[in-house]
């Protein structure tokens, strides 16, 4: 990896603006790829987090004197939300160090999250060979 694939991979872990530079201009950069898996996957938890909870509260809303629970429960999204703080801190870390370890609690899922990168393309589809098409 040379010096310039520490910025791509730094970039991905920016909502959105960083996402969409690492997908459509570094997508030969494998770090950069394998960090944009990563963050996407931090994000998902996140949202995952917010919307379990939602829809939590609203069935508890409906039992009377169980809304409070509800209200309640908020605190592990506040939980989840700091744990997510860390991870981002930590995966930026890893960026920063080149380093491609997954993120604690769900990189090993989000490393299979299905963005390929087209260096890895690039190696499936061997220039010269006749495509075959599979029986079927």
């Amino acid at each position: 990896m040379n010096g310039r694939s520490r910025f791509p991979a730094v970039a991905a872990y920016l909502p959105v603006i960083g996402w969409l530079y690492v997908y459509l201009f570094q997508r030969r950069n494998a770090l950069a790829v394998y960090h944009l898996r990563q963050s996407i996957g931090l994000f998902l938890f996140l949202v995952g987090a917010l919307v379990g909870w939602a829809v939590i509260a609203w069935v508890l809303a409906w039992i009377p004197y169980m809304g409070i629970v509800g209200i309640a429960l908020f605190t592990i999204v506040i939980t989840a939300y700091l744990f997510g703080i860390v991870v981002w801190i930590w995966g930026l870390f890893n960026a920063l160090s080149k380093r491609m370890a997954p993120l604690p609690g769900f990189g090993r899922w989000a490393s299979r999250l299905p963005i390929a990168n087209q260096a890895h393309e690039a190696k499936l589809e061997r220039p010269g060979e006749p495509v075959r098409n599979k029986p079927g």
